[in-house]
C-alpha cells in the first residue's frame, strides 16, 4: 500500500491492483439499480468486461444511497449501442453510450486509455497547453484507473466475480475520509480545471478532508476557470449548489478564490462591509436552499442565481436611484448590467434567467401596499419566489422586518382582512402630502423612494 499523503503515479497505477472478494466488502446487487445491473450483465453474456465505476460504487461503500450508477467496458461506444436498442452515443470530447430505461439514464464508458497521440486523430487523445480538449483513446483497466480524477472514484465492482478493484488505494482514502487526485494535482487541475470544482463539491458532499497535495495548487489556480466553456460551469454549479451542501461549497469556494472568478461582481460586494456589517445575504439564501433539499422541497436555479448576484444588483439599484432614475427602470438597469457582466461567466438560460430577474423586478414593487396592488401581486406567478426572497432579505437586516411579516400576514388574511390593511397602507400613504407645504411640493417629489417608484 501507498503511504499516506503521497499522490498515485502512473506506475503504481500500473502494477498489479487490490483485489478484494465478495465476502470482504459490503457491496450488495440489492442495493445496485435493476437497470445498471441488466447493463451490466447484458454487456458481461456479449463477453465484454463490465464494471461499475466511480461515485456509485464510493457511496455504496460509504452506505450511501447513489444519485446515478456509471458503468465501464472494454466495448467501444459504437459496440455498445450494437448491444442495447436503447442507446444514445453523445459527446465529442469523451464519447459516451447513455442507455435509457424511462427516465433512468445508465452511461456507459469505454475504458480510456494514455496515449496522447499526434495533433489531426479523429479518435485520440489530444491536449493544448496542459489541457485535455478529447479523450477517445481506449485502452485497458489499469490505464482507465490512470484516467479518474480521485481515488475514491477510481474503484471497479467487476460484475464478473462481485469483487472490488482498486488501482490507487481509493478504499484506504475512503477509510482515513481523505480526498486524494490521482497523478500531479497542479497538472490534473490544467487538465482539467472543472476538477477543482469537483475536489470542493466531493469534500463537502463527503466530509472528506482534501489531501495537502490536493489542495495546495486551489489557491493559486482559479484563473484556469476562464477557459471553460460558461455553459459547463453553469451545468457544474447546479451540482454544486443543488446537492444539499451549498452553504459549505460556498465557504469553500471563496477559501479558495475560486468563488470570485465564477462570480466577481458578488465577491466586490462580499469583500466589503455595509454600514459596518458584514453581508450575510447569500449565507441564508444558500442555507435555505439546503434546508429545503433536506425536507424534500422544490428549488430552483432561478432562485439560486438570484440570491447569487443579489449584492451586486442591489448596489446597482441603489446608484441607478441615486442618480434619479425611478424603481422600475432602476432595477432593469441594474438587472441587465450584472446578467450581460455574469454571462460571459457561467451561462444561465434563459428558461432561469427570466424568472430570476422576475423575482429582483418584484421586490420593490411588494413595497408598495396600498388599493389592488397587493391583490394583483400575490395572483403573480412568480409572487411566491419574490415573498421568500423579500424574508430572506428580512432576515439579512438589508429589508425592513415588518415589510415581510406585513406580507405574511397578508397571505393569512381573509378578504375583508386584506381591504383593512391595504386602506390602512393607503391611508398612511395619503397623509404624507397633507404635512408638506404648498410651497414645498416640487414634481415627482413623492416618487423619489423605492415604494412610490416601483409600480
Amino acid at each position: 500500500m501507498q503511504e499516506p499523503f503521497q499522490n498515485t503515479s502512473p506506475d503504481a497505477i500500473a502494477a498489479s491492483p487490490l483485489i478484494v472478494p465478495r465476502p470482504e466488502h459490503g457491496i450488495s446487487r440489492a442495493n445496485i439499480s435493476e437497470n445498471a445491473l441488466k447493463v451490466l450483465y447484458r454487456l458481461k453474456q456479449e463477453n465484454f468486461q463490465a464494471h461499475l465505476v466511480g461515485g456509485g460504487v464510493r457511496d455504496l461503500l460509504l452506505g450511501h444511497e447513489p444519485k446515478d450508477f456509471d458503468v465501464a467496458t472494454d466495448a467501444t461506444p459504437e459496440q455498445v449501442r450494437q448491444v442495447f436498442r436503447n442507446c444514445r452515443l453523445i459527446g465529442r470530447r469523451f464519447r459516451l453510450a447513455h442507455v435509457h430505461f424511462g427516465r433512468e439514464i445508465i452511461e456507459v464508458a469505454t475504458f480510456r486509455g494514455t496515449t496522447v497521440a499526434s495533433e489531426g486523430d479523429d479518435n485520440d487523445r489530444q491536449m493544448e497547453n496542459g489541457r485535455i480538449l478529447r479523450d477517445n483513446t481506449y485502452g485497458t483497466i489499469a490505464e482507465d484507473a490512470l484516467r479518474r480524477d480521485f481515488t475514491v472514484n477510481a474503484l471497479y465492482y467487476n460484475i464478473a466475480d462481485f469483487s472490488l478493484i482498486d488501482y490507487a488505494d481509493g478504499l484506504e482514502d475512503i477509510k482515513a475520509g481523505r480526498l486524494r487526485l490521482i497523478g500531479d494535482p497542479e497538472q490534473r487541475y490544467r487538465e482539467d480545471p472543472v476538477r477543482m470544482l469537483r475536489a470542493v463539491r466531493f469534500a463537502c458532499k463527503l466530509g472528506f478532508t482534501i489531501e495537502r497535495q490536493t489542495e495546495e495548487p486551489l489557491f493559486n489556480l482559479a484563473h484556469l476557470l476562464a477557459d471553460i466553456a460558461p455553459a459547463r460551469l453553469f451545468d457544474e454549479l447546479i451540482k454544486l449548489f443543488h446537492s444539499g451542501y451549498g452553504l459549505g461549497v460556498f465557504e469553500k469556494l471563496r477559501q479558495y478564490g475560486l468563488f470570485g472568478e465564477l462570480f466577481p461582481a458578488t465577491e466586490d460586494c462580499l469583500a466589503r462591509e455595509d454600514q459596518g456589517f458584514p453581508l450575510t445575504f447569500v449565507s441564508r439564501g444558500l442555507a435555505n436552499t439546503d434546508k429545503r433539499l433536506h425536507e424534500d422541497k422544490s428549488v430552483t436555479p432561478a432562485f439560486l442565481f438570484g440570491v447569487l448576484l443579489w449584492e451586486p444588483v442591489r448596489q446597482r439599484f441603489e446608484e441607478y436611484l441615486a442618480g434619479g432614475e425611478a424603481a422600475n427602470e432602476a432595477m432593469f438597469l441594474a438587472a441587465s448590467e450584472i446578467c450581460t457582466q455574469q454571462q460571459s461567466l457561467v451561462a444561465i438560460p434563459k428558461r432561469f434567467s427570466l424568472p430570476m430577474r422576475e423575482i429582483w423586478s418584484m421586490q420593490p414593487r411588494l413595497e408598495q401596499r396600498d388599493g389592488k396592488r397587493p391583490q394583483r401581486l400575490v395572483t403573480h406567478p412568480r409572487f411566491r419566489a419574490a415573498y421568500d426572497f423579500l424574508v430572506l432579505r428580512a432576515e439579512a437586516g438589508e429589508a425592513d422586518p415588518e415589510l415581510a411579516a406585513w406580507w405574511t400576514r397578508f397571505q393569512e388574511a381573509s378578504g375583508a382582512e386584506r381591504a383593512t390593511m391595504t386602506e390602512g397602507s393607503a391611508k398612511r400613504r395619503r397623509r404624507r402630502p397633507r404635512r408638506r407645504k404648498s410651497g414645498d411640493a416640487t414634481p415627482g417629489a413623492d416618487a423619489t423612494g423605492v415604494v412610490k417608484g416601483g409600480g
